[in-house]
């Protein structure tokens, strides 16, 4: 059982079950995969693979050093590597091997990683949800934020405060998404629900570790 696969988000759409229900899914081009790198207790001190994602991309866009990397494994066109745990179960992967998406079944929970979409400089409301004050009445405290730290003890603002500030471009793990369908001959995964990042955008897709 491979530990998981390397992807691109398509895009959302939706699928009928026998029963008529209706099931927002989002679609996945998964794979193919190939093991760059194999690390071992013995080595490296813990048990896993880097997976890379094999794509029709030219040698100027990778970087020399990731060149000489995978050139190791005997692959080219990879720029995309992430690295997966190796836990019980899971097949025993040797540098060169291919993951491809026929490894997932319908049913399978996993939990799909991605960069989420960036928003600039956002405010408080829209960055950390918060309510905001009155809007009529003479209020002069509409979407601001209230007290940030008392003034004569500690004189300071804690850190890790809520504020204003850069949203988005961060790491986003949904956890237990339920593959409804998958697609070998185009190598896409259907994926039950929304998963981060914008169209395009590179996922990892892992067996969920609370299933």
């Amino acid at each position: 059982m491979a530990p998981g696969i390397l992807g691109k988000k398509i895009g959302m759409t939706q699928v009928f079950r026998p029963d008529g229900q209706v099931v927002p899914v989002t679609l996945v081009k998964a794979g193919p995969c190939v093991v760059v790198q194999r690390k071992t207790p013995g080595t490296d001190g813990y048990d896993a693979v880097q997976l890379g994602l094999m794509e029709y991309v030219k040698s100027s866009r990778i970087s020399k050093p990731k060149t000489g990397h995978i050139k190791k494994a005997g692959v080219d066109g990879v720029r995309y590597c992430r690295e997966l745990r190796l836990g019980p179960g899971d097949d025993d992967l040797k540098m060169g091997d291919k993951i491809l998406v026929t490894d997932f079944k319908p049913n399978d929970k996993v939990d799909v990683i991605g960069t989420s979409k960036g928003r600039g400089f956002a405010g408080l409301v829209k960055r950390h949800g918060f309510a905001g004050g009155d809007a009529t009445h003479g209020s002069m405290f509409h979407r601001r934020a209230g007290s940030i730290g008392a003034s004569s003890y500690p004189s300071r603002v804690f850190p890790g405060m809520k504020m204003a500030g850069h949203m988005g471009v961060q790491r986003v793990t949904v956890r237990n998404l339920e593959i409804v369908s998958v697609d070998e001959e185009d190598n896409v995964l259907m994926v039950k629900g929304a998963i981060p990042g914008p169209n395009g955008g590179y996922v990892m897709v892992r067996r969920s570790k609370r299933r």
